[in-house]
């Protein structure tokens, strides 16, 4: 998922993509644990992409706390 995808997307939206990919990375570490995982570059793409949404969401935070 690109920055730029993520950036459009509401706080909500957001809480939801994140609450997903947090279960999809338990998902590919516990298939990696019992040598099931197909593609181990897709754990790293997953942290990636929560890494993304954690940052935009604490850039959003700030924006809103910085109109109050």
């Amino acid at each position: 998922m690109k920055a730029s995808e993520i950036r459009e997307l509401s706080v909500a939206e957001l809480n939801d993509k994140l609450a997903e990919l947090k279960k999809e990375l338990f998902n590919l570490r516990f298939q990696h644990a019992i040598n099931q995982l197909e593609n181990p570059m897709r754990i790293k793409a997953v942290k990636k992409d929560i890494a993304r949404i954690n940052t935009v969401l604490t850039a959003k935070s700030l924006e809103d706390s910085a109109k109050s």
